[in-house]
């Protein structure tokens, strides 16, 4: 709906409209009190917009509705809250201003309740990336009535900052900026803080022209002056103080049971996040001085050349810690800023997931069992992006078919999960152990199931087809989107299309989304363009339990806990291997596929977890292609056995 169409017309009102008493975005706050009682608004006008504000399916702020009805303006909103702003409290202001939200704001409050560091409210909105610190500094000029500065060096009066030591301006927390008509314009991080103030009239005069920065600019501009005060950059961290930097930043990986370290250098800090459940997330952000020796520090742990400083390299360490030992990838790639760093961790652990704990609904896995797994020879491709689980899959399959009369051995690069009973070669290019030598070999070893790691080349997907063929099992992965995908790969890796349609048994395809949390889960109701989106009527859900959270510490108020995996499993009959003999499009293929072998796609799987309460609509669209309209949930429970 375009608020701009809709034409006010007092006559038209009720004389008596009902003003929803729920705790939502409809209520009238403080600010808008203010303009009424100014007379900028008039009670049948906020009448109005609430109507309004009630007829639309995407929350709004009642203010954003009032400015977009052209009742008030910007204007209107600064002039009300020049003598009022301090009755009201910030978080509420944020909320009627329409940039967070009720639940953002209580999320804050949990959070500022729990927090050890004692964080002001400002600085967790900033940090769990609630609100963008340029909008936040933007709110608190206004509440205060000064101009909000984004601070940059090149714009700062030489004359006036070399007035005072750097060491007094990051005491105080204040840049001064520069000369105007009525006085020295000075920019501090918290303008209410009187011993600042009184301090930089002390220095600069009585006549001082108050503004407001961000404390990241502040920090900006002290770093450069530092830099440009030495000559260079700050003395380096202690060795001692890197060692166990590095170390708490893997500790607290493990900790939060990430995947995945991303420590990143730019223009002003170093930056790191973990990767976890599928998403990156904020862990802390670092001065650019530690940048040199925290890379150093992990090259020498991972024995790779710490001078090399313009290519790219990678290493492994072997982290030993009191819960066991990780193995972690390392990879080191050149910025402009200097060298990022991705560390992966790999459980050594040995800690398996049974077949039946990875996701896969009852009668696809029944079917994945019988018509594949327990097959005695062909191909079992798992195919995915990076990242999707692919690995875990496998090696689950391993640990159900493993028995002591069979032979199992693979080939990976690297072995990710250590596992008794099983020949495990992990792939090291530089003794000239690669895939190519090692499948030469692999066959000569009398096995009855052979594992590859990927399919990554012709080479590899020809010893895969010519193993299947002499009667092996073979078990693999793919970079493919989807199971049809896995076969139209092969042909174009130049695989005949009868070898593929004789040797290749299932196509399992894979996603991870993630679970919704299990302690602040909540029912939750579709919108209707949530449901257009995923081609459905509110009639075609009636029965389901759609859930979503709320955020909380368990989850570190993301609203999700741990990843679950969503399955497309195509079992080749027939009509399929005759569509690949005769080289039919993958669209064909996929109509064949669901017409006659039942398959369920990716995106139905994941919409009928999502109807399940298991993940959200949200993360089925974040993560699953969308390639055809969903069938509907009675269906889909058909054929899925939940």
């Amino acid at each position: 709906m375009e608020l701009q169409r809709i034409a006010f017309n007092p006559n038209n009102l009720e004389k008596n409209i009902a003003i929803r008493e729920s705790k939502s975005e409809n209520q009238v706050g403080k600010v808008v009190k203010i303009l009424l009682e100014d007379g900028i608004l008039t009670q049948k006008q906020i009448e109005y917009a609430q109507r309004v504000l009630s007829k639309l399916e995407t929350p709004r702020a009642l203010i954003s509705v009032l400015k977009e009805l052209r009742f008030i303006t910007d204007d209107h909103v600064k002039n009300a809250l020049a003598n009022n702003a301090f009755a009201i409290e910030l978080g509420d202001l944020l909320v009627e201003l329409g940039h967070i939200t009720e639940k953002d704001l209580k999320i804050a409050h949990e959070i500022q309740t729990n927090d050890n560091s004692k964080r002001n409210l400002e600085k967790i909105l900033v940090d769990q990336h609630i609100i963008d610190e340029h909008v936040l500094m933007g709110v608190l000029a206004l509440r205060l009535g000064i101009p909000y500065v984004e601070a940059g060096f090149s714009r700062i009066d030489p004359i006036l900052f070399s007035k005072a030591p750097i060491k007094w301006l990051e005491k105080h927390q204040l840049i001064p900026i520069g000369e105007e008509e009525h006085g020295i314009r000075i920019a501090l991080v918290d303008p209410d803080n009187k011993q600042s103030l009184q301090a930089a009239k002390e220095i600069f005069g009585n006549n001082i022209l108050l503004a407001i920065t961000s404390k990241n600019a502040f920090e900006k501009v002290l770093q450069r002056a530092k830099r440009d005060e030495v000559k260079t950059a700050a003395t380096p961290a202690d060795k001692s103080v890197t060692v166990k930097l590095v170390e708490e930043i893997i500790l607290a990986a493990i900790d939060r049971e990430a995947s995945d370290i991303h420590i990143e250098p730019l223009q002003d800090r170093l930056r790191v996040r973990f990767r976890q459940d599928g998403v990156l997330m904020l862990f802390k952000e670092l001065s650019t001085d530690v940048s040199s020796v925290l890379t150093n520090r992990i090259k020498v742990m991972c024995n790779v050349d710490i001078t090399e400083k313009r290519r790219h390299q990678g290493g492994r360490i072997l982290f030993e810690y009191h819960g066991g030992e990780l193995d972690l990838r390392v990879s080191f790639y050149v910025t402009v800023h200097g060298e990022k760093i991705v560390i992966r961790l790999l459980n050594r652990k040995g800690v398996l997931l049974k077949i039946e704990d990875i996701g896969m609904a009852p009668q696809m896995l029944e079917r994945f069992k019988e018509d594949a797994l327990y097959r005695s020879s062909g191909v079992i491709l798992i195919t995915g992006p990076t990242g999707s689980g692919k690995t875990t899959t496998v090696y689950s399959c391993i640990h159900t078919i493993n028995t002591p009369q069979t032979s199992i051995i693979t080939a990976e690069e690297p072995v990710e999960y250590v596992i008794d009973g099983i020949s495990q070669c992990s792939i090291n290019p530089k003794i000239n152990l690669t895939f190519e030598e090692t499948l030469r070999h692999i066959v000569r070893q009398d096995p009855d199931i052979i594992v590859i790691g990927e399919i990554r080349d012709n080479f590899s997907a020809e010893v895969a087809v010519q193993a299947a063929l002499t009667g092996h099992k073979v078990l693999t992965t793919f970079h493919t989107e989807d199971s049809i995908g896995g076969l139209i790969r092969l042909l174009k890796m130049k695989i005949e299309g009868f070898l593929i349609s004789s040797t290749v048994v299932s196509v399992l395809a894979q996603r991870l989304v993630r679970r919704v949390c299990p302690e602040c889960s909540q029912n939750y109701k579709p919108s209707t363009a949530e449901l257009q989106r995923i081609g459905y009527t509110p009639s075609d859900v009636i029965g389901t339990l759609f859930c979503k959270g709320d955020g909380c510490s368990y989850c570190q108020h993301t609203g999700y806990k741990g990843r679950v995996g969503v399955f497309e499993l195509l079992v080749l009959n027939e009509c399929v291997r005759n569509a690949i003999i005769e080289q039919k499009t993958s669209q064909e293929i996929r109509r064949i596929s669901v017409e006659s072998t039942g398959l369920v796609t990716l995106m139905e799987d994941g919409i009928f977890k999502a109807a399940n309460g298991v993940t959200t609509i949200d993360e089925v669209f974040r993560c699953l292609p969308r390639l055809q309209k969903p069938r509907t949930l009675s269906e889909l429970r058909r054929l899925l056995g939940e």
